[in-house]
């Protein structure tokens, strides 16, 4: 089965919404599905205003055509609401193909805090893009609850993985170790609500991981704060190791990927009690909760970190992919009534399979 993705977020971004689909892409191939990408890269780009860091694509339709004639895939899968996936959108209607969506992303208050737009304008917007879907995947429960509120409907839940390789507890201490370390890692930006950890008041030595169009003015503001910028691979597995405490206070992320990373680091949690945390943190185990996010640093402290990583050891990219493929076959073949095409059986796979047995 040849599934093709139009995606707007691709490298170089750092964001959980490229690693999912970075980890699909393995993950897939192992289970017999060819995952093909339309992306930026293929398209002239501009700044996003305000966030320069992030490339939106200027997609001319006939290429989209041309592209998606030639791929020819079985299924289409719609990642963002940008340029691209609303030229895709536009070619699968045009040619009564029909297609998955992904709501990864909660757009009107990122569009709210920068530019004052009400939310429901732009609530109203995505509804109508995911609407002409077959079917749109969710991250949590929550999330789909909270969606399914607002009008949103043919949801199917998509969890997230975590590679417990690279991210797990070492014996590591980048930032010092003569006081605890609250780190956050993602995008310095102004909807991550970072200032509620900044200007925390807490015992112990603050450390950001990531870039943003925010990151010299917290910067400057702050200067009592480790900024490190963009980390990856293993120096960004040692950070998360090198803390004592992780600190989550984004109020709108859907997920949060962040979060298992630290977990499967043996480091605890401290969150507000919001979509993505209330998700994927087991209160008082792998992490707090708190409307006090001063509240949830000190109760973090305090949990066993072992505790913390054997919880994060549920997550897998393995199964990720696996409800993936389900939710395209279910919504694009099975409720449809047309055949599921066959997936490659992955020698790795079999290999696999023979040795367990």
């Amino acid at each position: 089965m040849k599934v093709l993705v139009a995606t707007d977020a691709w490298r170089p971004q750092v964001n959980g919404v490229v690693r999912t689909y970075e980890r699909l892409i393995d993950e897939a191939g192992e289970l017999g599905c060819e995952i093909t990408l339309l992306t930026p890269q293929e398209f002239r780009t501009f700044p996003c205003p305000t966030y320069p860091e992030i490339r939106l694509a200027l997609p001319g339709y006939n290429y989209v055509v041309e592209r998606l004639d030639l791929i020819n895939p079985d299924a289409v899968h719609i990642a963002t609401e940008g340029p691209i996936g609303w030229m895709t959108r536009r070619y699968c209607k045009k040619r009564g193909v029909p297609f998955t969506t992904a709501f990864h992303t909660r757009f009107p208050e990122y569009v709210s805090s920068r530019f004052g737009v009400p939310e429901r304008w732009t609530y109203a917007l995505q509804r109508r893009f995911h609407a002409a879907g077959a079917g749109m995947m969710v991250a949590s429960e929550s999330l789909r609850h909270d969606l399914e509120a607002r009008g949103f409907e043919r949801m199917m839940p998509w969890t997230r993985g975590v590679d417990t390789e690279v991210f797990r507890p070492r014996d590591v201490r980048m930032f010092g170790s003569d006081e605890p370390v609250l780190l956050y890692v993602g995008r310095v930006a102004i909807e991550k609500n970072i200032e509620a950890f900044l200007n925390l008041d807490v015992a112990g030595r603050k450390v950001v991981v990531g870039s943003g169009p925010m990151l010299e003015v917290f910067k400057a503001a702050h200067p009592e704060v480790t900024f490190t910028g963009k980390l990856i691979g293993e120096a960004l597995a040692e950070a998360y190791a090198s803390a004592d405490v992780f600190v989550f206070p984004s109020l709108t992320d859907t997920f949060g990927i962040v979060l298992l990373e630290a977990m499967a680091s043996g480091v605890p949690v401290a969150a507000f009690p919001v979509t993505g945390p209330i998700d994927n943190v087991t209160p008082g185990v792998t992490g707090v909760l708190d409307t006090d996010l001063g509240e949830a640093v000190r109760g973090a402290l305090r949990l066993d970190r072992s505790k913390v990583r054997a919880g994060a050891l549920n997550f897998s990219w393995e199964n990720a992919a696996r409800v993936f493929l389900g939710n395209i076959e279910t919504a694009l073949f099975a409720s449809q009534g047309r055949r599921v095409p066959k997936r490659k059986r992955s020698r790795r796979l079999i290999k696999r399979r023979a040795e367990a047995q």
